[in-house]
């Protein structure tokens, strides 16, 4: 077999391969002569079949698989003899072949590019530390006490925030329809229970007021006899209920599980402080790949690139689909977005290739222990159906090594902090946690660079979709 390269170009390797004629008739047969031991034929003993005949039978299936070994042959001689590293499955096409001949063809391969990482120490960055007023804990025990409080009938005008007891009859056209009817039911004003408009006409209303409302079906609803819809509702107020909320005491945190009142302050501080680390993370590891970005400056493949952009566009055109579209594409022609979302695949494919070039080099990998860790903080997400996600884990073999890559991440970046320099700086929660939802409105870098850095009703874990990011 004979592989001379014939063009270096970037990344790009192109290779003409001949195999000979002899070598492809040995493969052949030695292939038939082994399945000459092993096949049946009517009027033949079992491994005693003629070659001449296993030849004439099977030559044409096992042509092909003999093909196939010698162009994988070629492409690995090439990839060892060069010390190359492909970064995508190599292209082949043949040029010459006929049954006898020799089998000539072209072999290009895009190989990964040689990376320089810079000193991390280099790198300056900053890390909030979010500090947590008391204020910002008892606001908090003022929501808990408040789901947890009572309610007391008063005699008033129903206002936001009260329960209000109601007969309705829902109308069409002036007849009644199905399922629009009820008595003496409780409804919260202002929990948007109801259709749009129908809590809002109820209040100012008192205990034994009867009142008419209009409203109409939002597009979309669940019944489509209604969707979009005009309707009245005959309603009858019987009762006006004022919420009372609990008392902030040790009663009020036994109720939710604590064993005393100080106790639940605890947990509240501690998952607020949870809550604001990782936002201070991610806004922390979104500036470490902005200039990780900016000081590495390396040809990425192109294979690589256009799968990233494939798998972008896809999602937006679902998202269209869907009427969700981002709104800084808005206006936008397709020919610009796509100018857009190419350049955002070459920054995401660049910076998945530098973190697995820093986890390769720094030998950082994934163990078990860091697997269990990543699958108890998804099972956190849900709250009270913890157990379920720990279900879905154990039963989706493949829904676990889904978390191999997020978590080689982080450890890569955790490794590059460790090297960088980062300064801490208090702010305010409010602060952090304005500056975090501004970020998320546009996307957060997050796990997108991951796939690049290492080569039922149930709860499940979130998934992390490509997004436009505010950085590019």
């Amino acid at each position: 077999m004979q592989v001379t390269e014939i063009n270096s170009d970037g990344l790009r390797r192109d290779f003409k391969v001949v195999v000979p004629a002899s070598h492809l008739d040995q493969r052949m047969q030695d292939k038939l002569t082994q399945l000459a031991g092993t096949i049946s034929l009517p009027g033949f003993r079992p491994g005693k079949v003629p070659l001449a005949i296993v030849r004439k039978k099977y030559s044409s299936a096992v042509l092909g698989e003999i093909l196939e070994a010698a162009v994988n042959d070629a492409i690995g001689k090439a990839v060892e003899s060069s010390g190359l590293r492909p970064a995508a499955q190599p292209k082949v096409e043949i040029t010459s072949f006929a049954e006898g001949t020799d089998l000539e063809f072209d072999l290009a391969i895009e190989v990964m590019p040689e990376i320089t990482l810079v000193d991390f120490a280099t790198i300056s960055l900053v890390r909030d530390k979010a500090i947590i007023a008391d204020a910002e804990i008892d606001t908090v025990l003022t929501g808990i006490a408040e789901r947890n409080g009572s309610t007391e009938t008063v005699e008033r005008a129903a206002a936001s925030g009260d329960v209000v007891v109601i007969d309705f009859l829902g109308k069409l056209n002036g007849e009644p329809f199905p399922g629009g009817a009820a008595e003496r039911y409780s409804l919260k004003l202002g929990s948007n229970t109801f259709i749009p408009g129908f809590e809002d006409q109820l209040i100012g209303l008192s205990a034994g007021d009867a009142k008419v409302i209009e409203v109409t079906f939002p597009e979309g609803y669940g019944n489509e006899s209604l969707s979009g819809q005009p309707a009245t509702f005959d309603i009858t107020l019987h009762e006006v209920q004022a919420s009372k909320p609990a008392e902030i005491n040790d009663e009020l945190a036994k109720a939710v599980g604590m064993e005393s009142l100080d106790a639940l302050k605890d947990a509240i501080r501690a998952e607020v402080g949870r809550d604001l680390t990782n936002a201070s993370r991610l806004k922390v590891k979104r500036a470490l790949l902005d200039a990780l970005a900016a000081s590495h400056d390396f040809p990425v493949p192109v294979s690589m690139v256009e799968s990233e952009f494939e798998a972008i566009w896809k999602q937006l055109e679902e998202g269209r689909k869907a009427g969700q579209v981002d709104p800084a594409d808005e206006g936008k022609s397709d020919d610009e977005l796509k100018t857009e979302y190419r350049t955002l695949s070459e920054r995401r494919v660049r910076l998945g290739l530098l973190l697995a070039e820093v986890g390769r080099v720094n030998e950082v990998t994934v163990t078990q222990d860091d697997i269990n860790r990543a699958i108890l903080n998804e099972a956190r997400a849900y709250p009270g159906q913890e157990h379920l996600v720990l279900q879905y884990y154990q039963k989706n073999k493949d829904a676990i090594e889904s978390l191999r890559a997020p978590v080689y991440e982080e450890k890569v970046v955790d490794f590059i902090l460790e090297k960088a320099s980062v300064t801490d700086r208090e702010v305010a929660a409010e602060d952090l946690r304005r500056e975090h939802a501004e970020a998320e409105g546009t996307a957060t870098e997050g796990a997108d660079e991951a796939d690049e850095a290492e080569g039922d009703d149930s709860p499940k874990p979130k998934k992390r979709a490509p997004r436009k990011k505010s950085a590019e």
